[in-house]
């Protein structure tokens, strides 16, 4: 049960928000987040492995999912009349409980380093989530432009930083 719903955050913030496994990879010049030889595993009861095309990555401080291809590709507009590209990002942290913490200490930031741009924006602190048998924290990210992002997420003195490409 734990499982099914988590698979269905995924395959929902997968399919509602651009994450697509089947695309083409990130171009050489984007040094994007790939999976480790030794793959992060969260602690239990979160499950080892990830649908195909997912992957975890962080430690057991902060954590998150990411795509094999290192890509969101498609992002949507927040509104019709938005520029930004929108990708939902869900991190998790060991012993996180959203209905003691409804808003999160997690801000998160981020980047374009292979040109100038001006920074992302996000919804501010995360929002504590849950499904019936999952706790996480969910935030916002509008990128300015397409290109290669580093976004980096902070939860009190705990950080993980990861590399993304922002296709169009």
């Amino acid at each position: 049960m734990r499982f099914a719903s988590l698979l269905s955050l995924i395959l929902f913030l997968a399919t509602s928000f651009g994450q697509n496994p089947n695309t083409s990879v990130a171009p050489d010049s984007c040094p994007v987040t790939k999976p480790a030889e030794q793959a992060f595993v969260p602690p239990a009861p979160h499950p080892a492995k990830l649908p195909r095309g997912e992957f975890w990555f962080g430690t057991e401080k902060l954590w998150t999912f990411l795509p094999v291809t290192g890509m969101w590709s498609g992002l949507p507009h927040y509104t019709a009349d938005d520029p930004t590209f929108r990708q939902k990002v869900a991190f998790w942290r060991d012993g996180y409980d959203p209905h003691a913490e409804p808003q999160p200490n997690l801000t998160v930031t981020g980047r374009r380093i292979d040109s100038q741009a001006p920074p992302l924006q996000t919804d501010g602190k995360g929002n504590g989530s849950w499904t019936d048998d999952d706790e996480f924290i969910m935030t916002g990210i509008n990128f300015p432009t397409t290109g290669c992002w580093e976004i980096t997420g902070r939860f009190d003195e705990d950080k993980l930083t990861f590399v993304v490409w922002v296709a169009p």
